[in-house]
């Protein structure tokens, strides 16, 4: 049975010589991997970048949970990302924060469609984004269920309530020209990274947070 389905790339694992795990996010499946033969051949390693959404067939196998992808071509050109190296740093802290989340079977109501317009949302933006990943972060914990708000978030941002709450209680385009420092900035992504991790009982270890710490430092 071939299943078309929309899939977001989180992450990919080696699998024998020329194979890959794709490790996504689809409306039909959720998070699931796939496994993707004749990477290099059939499928340019550029399919793959962190957070592409791909139009796929996928192969479904009674036998194996382990379904495997028979075609694949990016649904959007996500131009705006790829030609800025800020942008591409934010995707890759964005897809690994879905990776270590979303555990493998899940599937969030509207998660995926949410995924796909904060890619889209990035892609196309013109101005100031350096405060991206900390609305990401926000907007994810309501997806998740767990409704942030200012007395709950508290307890986690100690010296930093006020802004949190200032981001709390600002629109979009409100919260992406609130005035931060690099060194605030990176502290209420660990912030509210933490609050993720207590709520989700989960341990999230994000290593990309460090690129973001230099580039927007």
């Amino acid at each position: 049975m071939t299943v078309n389905s929309d899939i977001i790339i989180l992450h990919t694992t080696k699998f024998g010589e020329n194979s890959l795990i794709l490790h996504t996010i689809s409306r039909e499946y959720g998070r699931k991997g796939f496994l993707a033969k004749g990477v290099g051949k059939r499928f340019p390693a550029s399919f793959f970048l962190p957070m592409n959404v791909l139009e796929a067939d996928i192969s479904e196998n009674s036998r194996s949970s382990l379904f495997s992808v028979r075609s694949l071509a990016p649904k959007y050109a996500l131009l705006g990302i790829r030609d800025s190296i800020l942008k591409n740093s934010i995707t890759m802290f964005i897809s690994e924060v879905l990776y270590r989340i979303i555990k493998e079977g899940a599937n969030e109501e509207g998660l995926f469609e949410w995924c796909e317009h904060q890619i889209l949302l990035l892609d196309r933006m013109e101005g100031d984004f350096s405060n991206f990943h900390i609305r990401f972060l926000l907007e994810l914990s309501v997806i998740l269920g767990f409704s942030p708000d200012s007395r709950d978030i508290r307890p986690f941002a100690g010296d930093r309530a006020e802004i949190m709450d200032r981001f709390l209680k600002s629109p979009f385009e409100e919260a992406m020209l609130i005035p931060l420092s690099g060194k605030v900035r990176n502290e209420l992504a660990e912030i509210l990274l933490r609050y993720i991790e207590f709520h989700s009982e989960s341990s999230v270890n994000i290593r990309s947070l460090k690129v973001l710490r230099e580039l927007f430092g």
